[in-house]
């Protein structure tokens, strides 16, 4: 690993996560040392997580929208556990929802080995509320089986599917937005939605067309490590400036990267003393600096809630408990909430300007592990629970059903002042009100 880094770093290259890849940097930019913060993390008040499910939400909800009617029907329990995206559950705006979900029936196949074989069939709807009146409607085909939708701030939305991304509006009318010399696999964007962060199949030796986004040289991928040459990674992680598509970090990589990004940088996570962990900003003009630590004993997963506050997924223990850790970018600990371990793959949904998130588990009857494995019968169905960002408090608690183990079932509006749950046949629309402001962050790091 010091030969890599050091081969790297007279490269012009950035490490990220613990060495599984490599970033390539604009030639000319300086490299910055890692500095701690002044202000240390404190512990925030705890809230035990109930393993049970909510015999009814917590608020009432001030409308439901029945979705038989609109062509939904519950996926098979023989879906559960194969983390399959079978719908997307969007605001639009504060009045208007947008609706997709996966519609059953026989579809046209490609013919011989195409690696497009995979393909369903997608209905789309924008709701107006609170009637619940579609004002529009669209029929597409995906080509594969995970997350292929993702809101924008604006009222517009990106769809991916094969080798592109598509954007969309209002009126379901689709362009293209942004080719890749490969299938997309997945993407993400900071909470300014400035940035994507993309995974792509690229084989190296794969032409590029006109149009791509660049792919990484293939030397970047020929340094060895400890003399060995592992030979060149399929998969390309990018991250481009969403207006322009114009790619500022790009590097092949062996396995699917989840890169957290604010506007100044992304995070990795290094390991310290034991169960101790520190995170590490790098930015994007050069250099970095451990923006906090949490203790874990495994490695944390981390996301970004806005831009100054972040939350950290972390082993609590042995058991497979877990804790929610939110902080600040200057090392101020907020609040945490530990989690049981009878609450499974947790998914998050983040409001658009950060102030609430809703975090969503699968309650099952039992602790999972290699002795215990998950069977469809050990669901008792999926929780709900909308934080406060700021202070952690839950302002909501509601079951969601059918159980989506890949989510898609949840949504909050703009103002953080409205959700939405599928639930119980209808999407259930829940007012609240309005969320504490985010906790202001006296270091500024605008200066990197």
């Amino acid at each position: 690993m010091k030969r890599l880094r050091a081969v790297a770093e007279q490269a012009g290259l950035w490490l990220v996560l613990a060495g599984l890849s490599t970033f390539a940097v604009p030639p000319g930019q300086a490299q910055g040392s890692s500095s701690f913060p002044q202000n240390q993390p404190h512990a925030g008040k705890e809230r035990p997580l109930p393993d049970r499910l909510p015999d009814k939400p917590s608020e009432p909800p001030a409308l439901r929208i029945p979705v038989e009617a609109l062509g939904f029907s519950a996926p098979g329990a023989i879906y559960l556990g194969q983390r399959n995206s079978m719908a997307s559950l969007d605001f639009l705006d504060e009045n208007r929802l947008l609706f997709t979900f996966r519609v059953p029936g026989l579809i046209h196949r490609e013919g011989g080995d195409s690696e497009w074989n995979d393909a369903r069939q997608i209905r789309a709807v924008v709701l107006a509320l609170p009637a619940g009146t579609v004002t529009a409607e669209a029929l597409w085909t995906v080509h594969d089986r995970v997350r292929y939708l993702w809101m924008l701030k604006d009222g517009h939305f990106l769809l991916r599917d094969k080798d592109g991304l598509q954007q969309g509006d209002a009126t379901l009318s689709l362009k293209p937005f942004l080719h890749f010399p490969g299938p997309v696999e997945w993407l993400e964007m900071d909470p300014s939605q400035q940035y994507l962060v993309t995974n792509s199949q690229e084989p190296a030796a794969a032409e590029a067309k006109p149009g791509d986004v660049p792919s990484p040289p293939t030397a970047q991928a020929s340094m060895t490590v400890d003399g060995q040459n592992p030979g060149v990674p399929d998969l390309v992680v990018r991250i481009l400036r969403r207006k322009s598509g114009e790619v500022m970090l790009v590097s092949r990589v062996r396995l699917s990267v989840h890169l957290p990004i604010n506007a100044d940088g992304y995070l990795e996570s290094l390991r310290a003393n034991g169960e101790q962990w520190l995170l590490n900003l790098h930015y994007f003009s050069g250099g970095s600096t451990v923006v906090g630590r949490v203790n874990s004993t495994c490695s944390p997963t981390f996301d970004f809630i806005s831009q100054r506050e972040l939350l950290v997924t972390a082993c609590d223990g042995g058991g497979g408990a877990h804790k929610l850790v939110a902080m600040t970018t200057d090392g101020r600990r907020l609040w945490e909430d530990p989690s049981s371990p009878q609450a499974i793959w947790p998914l998050l949904v983040m409001a658009p300007d950060g102030s609430r998130l809703a975090r969503e588990t699968l309650a099952v009857n039992h602790a999972i592990n290699a002795y215990s494995p998950l069977d469809a019968e050990d669901i008792k169905g999926q929780l709900v629970r909308v934080f406060d960002a700021s202070s952690g408090k839950v302002a909501l608690e509601t079951s969601a059903s059918p159980a989506l183990d890949a989510g898609g079932n949840v949504a909050i509006s703009p103002s953080a002042q409205r959700v939405a749950v599928i639930n119980a046949g209808a999407i259930e629309v829940f007012d609240l009100p309005e969320p504490p402001a985010l906790a202001d962050n006296p270091k500024s790091l605008a200066g990197h």
